[in-house]
Formats: C-alpha cells, structure tokens, sequence
C-alpha cells in the first residue's frame, strides 16, 4: 500500500511538468512528514551522507574533461583521422562520424557532448557533399549515445554509486559491447549509403592517415591514460578522472591552443552547473531510496517479483520494457537511480552477475536517448540541425532497430560484457 503511495505521488508531481529531481525530494518529505515518524534529523544527515562517496567525484572531473575537450579541438582532429581511415567507403564521411563518436566517447562519458563535438563539425560537412540532412541527423543521434556504453561513463558510475558495485569492473565490462555497438551502426550506415549511393571521399594514403593520426594522438592518448591506469591498477576511477581533467586542460589550452586561457572560465562554469545539477538529481534520489529501504519497498517487490515465478529469461525481458518505458519520460540520470536500487535486488537473488546487469540497463539508457518524448540526444540534435522531434524520429529509426536487436543480444549473451573483466580481475 505504501509503495502504491509513493510512486502515485512522484507521477503526480512529474506530470505537473515538476524537474525529477525536486519531485523526487518532495514526494520524500510528504510521505515522511505525514505517514511516518522519521525524525527531520535524518533527513538532512541522509542527505550529506548520500553523496558522501569517493566514486561520486569522478562525475564532475569527467564533466570537466569533456568539456575541455569539446571546446579544446580534439574532436575535430578525431574527426579528421577517422575520415583518413573510412573516408573512401559508400556513405565515408557518416562512417567517419560513426568512428568518431565511439572515440570520443571514449574521452568524454557523456552522450549530449558526444553529439554536440561531433555532430556541430561533421553534419554541416556531410550536407554539403550531397547526404540527406535526416541521414546525417540518424547517424550522429545514435552514434552519439556511445558516449555512456564506451568507458569512461558517468551513467556507469551513478549505476555504481547506486548499487555498491565496482566502477573499474563495469568500465572494463562496457569495452566490447561498446565496440560491438560501434560496428553495428557503422554497419546500418553502410548498407544504407550503398543502398543509396551516397558519396564517397578519395582513399588516403598512408602518409596522410599517420599525419591525421598524429595530429589527433594527444587526444587518443588520455584512452590510454584512463583505461591503462585503471587496468594496471595504476589508480582509481576517480583519480583517473581527476587526471583526465587536467590532461584534457592542458593539451586544449597549451597543446593545440585552440582554447584560450580566458575562455576556462567560461568552461569551469559550464561544468560546474552541469555537475550541481547531477549531484542535485543524486542527492534527491538518494533520499528516495533511502525513504523505500525504510519502508522495505525493495524487498517487498523483490519477493513478489519472484513469487510470480519469473526466471532469469522472463525477468530480463521485464526489465528491458520496464527500463525502455521509462525512457520515455525519464533521463538516464533518474531512471538509474530509482530502477536500479528496486530491480537490483531481484536480479542478485536470481543469479544474474551485477556487471552484467550494469550493463543491460546502460545499453536500455542509450535505446532512451534516441527515442521521443524526452530523448536527450534527439533534443541536442534537433538543436545542431535545426529538425523537428518528430522528423528525427523517422530519421533515427534504421539505427534505432539496430540499438534494439543490440539490446536483446547483450541482454542474452552475458559472455560480451563479463568476458573482459573476468580476463583481467579473475
């Protein structure tokens, strides 16, 4: 019953268009102040103690990094090396947008910023050798997504945070299945700009490729840096992310020069709201499942889930709707937070390992981002390309079948994401 009071409380709040966060936090004072006595003290010390962990800390520092590294040229120089590579494919210009993002993404941990670098330097160039502006929209909308599946990932480290489980095994778990999603895309793009015939750039030679290359090494390097040092036990997440901070500063600001020392103030600020707005989100959430273990919500769901006589088959294929549902009203940031704290329990009693499972519901969170009505990523797009929502929905739709085929492959085949870190921690 009072479960059924909680979330009917946090959906009202949410359909009056209130932010996730301030209804998460109200629907917990509500129900504590009226249906239970819990004292005030303990809310406001679950509140400092809720965000009081190591791991929390890699969320502003990767912030930080990508944003150096929006603003700092690397991603055109990724841009540029990875058209010296694919360029001379049917439809080479979107196959380099494809490479691109997934190199990227393996410097940022976010998708919107994956999107925004990429997507604002290759769509303009993609329309004016001839491609369709959906194509390109479709192409770059999905490939962006990337963003949170290759490590590093700020929504991994919230799944984490979330659920006690370690963030190095969940980066290392994110690696080939990250790949393998890279390939499919870069796939669908392929058959569709053959089908299509769209263009095709002059091979490069090898001379030009290494250039590229080395033009771009100094951000490929910080993959190095980050995954390397968490491999070899070097340092942690955190201080990995810490490091790719001040790498990603100095190689913008004194490396390739193209941010100046007076527009890092400019870049602070923009990280430093969009991290208040993470943690704020954080914090609520964390009080919101603080106010479920009190009322032993979890448990209670936990045990009805597996008196309904669900296995691990029917369980997963649960999750996913349930996940993919709320990808329609929820960014990845909320559902991870609330969903994973209830269904995790469940998945843990079945026997399904909680890397494997991190992973499922990242792979769920990118499938969200690309779909309306609040996917985040057709939003940035829509703001690059100037489309409609719904224009966008047509055009991510052939890369967004692919998402989904990739989703029930990851879901079943727990091998792709438990065969690294079981390689490299035993």
């Amino acid at each position: 019953m009072n479960a059924a009071i909680i979330f009917l409380l946090l959906l009202l709040l949410m359909l009056t268009g209130m932010p996730i966060s301030i209804s998460l936090g109200l629907t917990v004072l509500t129900f504590l102040f009226t249906m239970t006595t819990v004292p005030i003290e303990s809310v406001a010390l679950k509140l400092f103690t809720g965000i009081e962990k190591f791991e929390i800390m890699a969320i502003p520092f990767f912030i930080l990094a990508g944003n150096f590294l929006t603003h700092g040229g690397v991603a055109r120089r990724m841009i540029r090396f990875a058209t010296s590579m694919v360029g001379h494919w049917h439809g080479g210009l979107a196959l380099a947008g494809v490479l691109a993002c997934a190199l990227f993404a393996a410097v940022s941990g976010s998708s919107p910023a994956t999107v925004v670098a990429i997507g604002s330097i290759i769509l303009p160039a993609m329309v004016k050798q001839g491609y369709p502006k959906r194509f390109g929209a479709g192409v770059i909308t999905t490939s962006g997504a990337l963003g949170i599946l290759i490590p590093p990932s700020i929504v991994m480290v919230m799944y984490s945070v979330t659920t006690n489980t370690s963030v190095g095994k969940l980066f290392m778990a994110g690696v080939i299945p990250g790949l393998m999603l890279a390939f499919l895309l870069g796939l669908t793009t392929w058959v569709l700009a053959k089908k299509h015939g769209y263009p095709r750039m002059a091979k490069a030679s090898w001379g030009e490729r290494w250039q590229a290359f080395r033009k771009s090494a100094w951000g490929l390097f910080l993959i190095v840096i980050v995954m390397g040092g968490i491999y070899t036990g070097v340092f942690t997440p955190t201080e990995a992310a810490a490091i790719a901070a001040v790498y990603a500063f100095i190689i913008a600001v004194f490396v390739y020069k193209d941010l100046k020392l007076r527009q890092v103030g400019r870049v602070l600020l923009d990280s430093a709201s969009l991290s208040a707005m993470l943690l704020y989100i954080i914090t609520n959430a964390v009080l919101f499942s603080f106010l479920m273990t009190s009322e032993n919500i979890p448990q209670q769901m936990a045990a009805w889930l597996t008196a309904q006589g669900l296995g691990v088959v029917s369980f997963l294929l649960v999750v996913n709707i349930l996940l993919l549902l709320a990808g329609n009203v929820m960014e990845p940031s909320s559902i991870v937070l609330i969903m994973a704290p209830i269904l995790f329990p469940v998945a843990v009693a079945l026997g399904i390992d909680p890397i494997h499972f991190g992973i499922l519901i990242v792979v769920n969170m990118e499938v969200g981002m690309c779909h309306p009505p609040v996917g985040l990523n057709l939003y940035v797009a829509s703001g690059i390309t100037k489309m409609g929502i719904s224009e966008l929905t047509v055009a991510v739709l052939p890369w967004l079948l692919t998402m989904l085929g990739f989703l029930m492959l990851v879901t079943y085949v727990p091998a792709i994401s438990l065969w690294l870190p079981n390689l490299v921690y035993g």
